[in-house]
């Protein structure tokens, strides 16, 4: 069988206690991961400093080229992973049978990855505004024009605590190492394989090895990384965002409530933007925080729903290997249930009507033996105090929801990504200047096309480097 080691700063490390990965529909074994434990990565941080002192002796420019060649080794390589070798497509095979994702729609993350790879010049370019990059390696320099910059480090590593149930989201720590900081993994449970085989296409292009370390492992494992790293990415649900709020070192990621707003400028010709709802609802299988969990209008909201359910509603399970399988597998038991039954009292609340249903051959929940599905569900919301009216699931749902445009910016929320169809420029400018949204589309762009030359959830660059004032002359008198 499949054995995968902890990574202690590029050495393999085999431990007494192991986890198997199981195929969520069968519970065959597909992999024993050894576990480290919070002693051994408090011992390991130690030596963080040494990670960031590696690569600062390797140019960007040269960190970008590895970029660029790990990306091609992560799409077509056969790759070492633990006491067996894993091609792109064994890759993409394991990772459906751990997740319950479609392998097309593994396929298509690990194309998101490579992209951000290929791409990283351009995208640390626009996301230092310019600053040539040396100075993040040599501490100061001056600019263009002619201007004393400084960037410190705020720590030597980045701490990643990862998800089992959204291969998408590695696509925002791809930036880390050619910005000379080390890497401290802590792989999801049933989704270690992006973390190590991304690990070994870096180290196969040029990165040390001594840079990266990855610590499968239970909860503590998690709590001791966030404790110890100078800065953290997790990810998680709404309470754990709740958790870190306001902490300067972690930069927490869960639920988005992603929403499309659409003006009364333009709301009468809602059907000519049909397609674009229904992609930002539905596309990857409705689990990212960047698809759309709310369309907002102030007319036009009961034929905006019925439009949408007409179109997903019908939709079901299908096979893992079916090229168009539409919908992923919830493995954790109880998960979907427990969804369903808050979407059920949900419903139970004045002006809130499911549409989908009359499209539906069946119930929305199908559970099965090791694993079960929700089917697409759109809900109309006669009015914006609906609990339902501001929700997010991990499946094809959306909130179809009434509200004038006047008081829309009020009652959204916060939203990761807003797209708001309208070309009403005062309304235009309010958008911009409503601080609840954070990535903000004006004009007809699906939720889920993101360009990557953007920040997400915050400038990395600012999460690990502090600009501050440096002098090595004196200042012109004045």
């Amino acid at each position: 069988m499949l054995e995968i080691p902890v990574i202690r700063w590029g050495k393999p490390y085999e431990s007494f206690d192991q986890q198997e990965v199981v195929h969520f529909e069968t519970g065959e074994p597909l992999a024993k991961v050894h576990q480290a434990n919070a002693g051994l990565v408090k011992m390991d941080m130690r030596k963080a400093q040494r990670a960031r002192d590696l690569l600062r002796e390797i140019p960007i420019s040269k960190l970008l080229e590895i970029c660029k060649k790990a990306a091609d080794l992560y799409m077509t390589a056969e790759l070492p992973l633990g006491n067996g070798t894993q091609t792109p497509e064994e890759f993409c095979r394991i990772q459906s049978a751990s997740t319950g994702m479609p392998e097309w729609m593994c396929a298509g993350n690990m194309k998101k990855v490579a992209f951000v790879l290929e791409n990283m010049e351009s995208i640390l370019d626009a996301l230092t505004r310019g600053l040539p990059l040396d100075i993040l390696t040599k501490g100061y320099g001056k600019e263009e024009r002619g201007v004393m910059m400084s960037y410190q480090a705020h720590s030597p590593v980045l701490g990643l605590v990862l998800p089992s149930n959204s291969p998408g989201v590695h696509t925002l720590w791809m930036p880390i190492l050619p910005m000379q900081i080390g890497l401290v993994l802590k792989p999801g449970s049933s989704e270690p394989w992006t973390p190590y085989r991304m690990t070994e296409a870096f180290c196969q292009a040029g990165i040390p090895r001594e840079c990266i370390s990855v610590y499968p492992g239970p909860h503590d494992v998690g709590s001791t990384v966030t404790e110890l790293c100078g800065r953290v990415m997790l990810f998680g649900g709404q309470q754990t965002i709740d958790k870190y709020k306001g902490n300067p070192n972690v930069q927490a990621h869960g639920p988005g409530f992603s929403k499309i707003l659409i003006g009364d400028d333009v709301v009468d010709q809602w059907e000519d933007h049909l397609d674009l709802l229904v992609d930002s609802i539905y596309q990857n299988g409705g689990r990212s925080c960047i698809n759309a969990s709310g369309v907002w209008a102030s007319r036009h909201t009961e034929a905006i729903a019925d439009a949408i359910a007409k179109r997903i509603g019908p939709v079901g399970p299908t096979s893992m290997t079916d090229p168009e399988a539409p919908l992923a597998a919830f493995t954790m038991t109880g998960a979907a249930k427990a969804m369903n039954g808050q979407i059920e009292e949900g419903l139970k609340e004045s002006g809130v009507t499911e549409v989908t249903a009359k499209y539906r051959d069946g119930e929305r929940l199908i559970e099965l033996e090791r694993c079960d599905y929700l089917r697409p569900t759109i809900v109309h919301c006669a009015n914006t105090d609906a609990t339902l009216a501001n929700t997010e699931y991990m499946f094809p749902m959306a909130s179809v929801v009434q509200c004038e445009q006047k008081d829309m910016l009020k009652k959204i929320g916060p939203t990761l990504v807003c797209t708001a169809i309208t070309k009403d420029e005062a309304w235009s400018q309010q958008l911009l200047d409503a601080t609840q949204i954070d990535r903000l589309n004006i004009g007809p762009i699906k939720t889920n096309a993101l360009n990557w030359l953007q920040p997400h959830e915050g400038n990395i660059v600012e999460f690990l480097y502090r600009a501050r004032a440096f002098q090595n002359e004196a200042p012109a008198a004045h």
